[in-house]
């Protein structure tokens, strides 16, 4: 079962569409107190994808957690969250070139209603298991972008989510393979490297010049490769590798980076996500807001 959600405009009705092409059974807007009566039917021999957004009658953050959670503890569901998200001044753009009025916009401009619907969804979009931002996607791109992720159960295929995450916060949900990296050098405590994070070259020196590093990577590197055929072998489609550390922003970041291109450049499909470093992104004031 997948959840498709994210802000109007952001391209879920086309996402929706990519997955019903694809041999999913499709329900968009249902309300969130029908989705647990799904599981009382008769079993379904094809997988669901479920279109939720702030439209729906009886929609809230908090009732689509408790449901996530609910959801995820059913032995019977395998549940994925995919989140369309978007840069605010192209949803505007997108509303104003189809004259469009925004669901949650009383105005007749969009701005406040693109506001209310992220502050509403956010906590959604930190718990997403896919995240694609869609502001320099065309359509085809967004379809073909669903069928590389949603398409490989089918080729046989392996899609590899590779996390980084604070222990602050706790573990990723629904994440297969966690390696601790606090051991490893902190740039934290290196004034110039602080305000950096895991993707900078500066930082990713200091936590490879730890001596336990290469050692670290090299036989984690070995597990993981050996493992990925075993999924398949065991049916599954998607795997997600989780690295965390106390920020999230440093250790973890660098070590997630490197194994996703290490992992793309042997031919495994491979997406990324850094959740402390998006929910710090998600705090910030956008460039739109002045």
């Amino acid at each position: 079962m997948v959840f498709v959600t994210g802000p109007s405009g952001a391209g879920r009705s086309t996402a929706i569409h990519a997955l019903e092409d694809l041999g999913y059974e499709v329900i968009d807007n249902l309300p969130l107190s029908f989705i647990p009566r799904l599981m009382d039917g008769p079993p379904l021999h094809r997988p669901i994808a479920l279109g939720v957004d702030a439209r729906n009658r009886d929609f809230s953050s908090a009732t689509l957690i408790e449901l996530i959670d609910q959801m995820t503890r059913d032995a019977r569901v395998q549940l994925e969250i995919l989140y369309l998200d978007c840069a605010p001044s192209v949803l505007i753009r997108r509303f104003s070139e189809t004259r469009r009025r925004h669901p949650l916009a009383n105005a007749d401009t969009p701005d406040e209603g693109i506001a209310r619907e992220s502050d509403l969804l956010a906590p959604i979009r930190v718990r997403a298991d896919h995240l694609i931002d869609t502001t320099e996607l065309s359509p085809h791109e967004l379809r073909a972008e669903i069928g590389t992720w949603f398409a490989l159960a089918k080729s046989g295929g392996l899609a590899v989510s590779v996390q980084s995450f604070s222990y602050k916060r706790g573990l990723p949900r629904g994440v297969d393979l966690v390696f601790d990296c606090r051991f490893l050098a902190n740039p934290h405590w290196v004034p110039a490297l602080r305000p950096l994070d895991g993707r900078a070259p500066e930082v990713v020196a200091h936590v490879e010049s730890d001596l336990r590093f290469a050692d670290f990577f090299e036989r984690m590197h070995g597990l993981v490769e050996m493992l990925l055929p075993a999924q398949i072998d065991e049916g599954k489609s998607h795997v997600a590798i989780a690295f965390g550390c106390t920020g999230g922003q440093h250790r973890s970041v660098a070590v997630a980076e490197k194994l996703a291109k290490v992992l793309a450049e042997a031919g495994w499909a491979v997406s990324k996500r850094h959740r402390e470093l998006e929910r710090r992104m998600s705090q910030e004031p956008s460039a739109d807001a002045g």
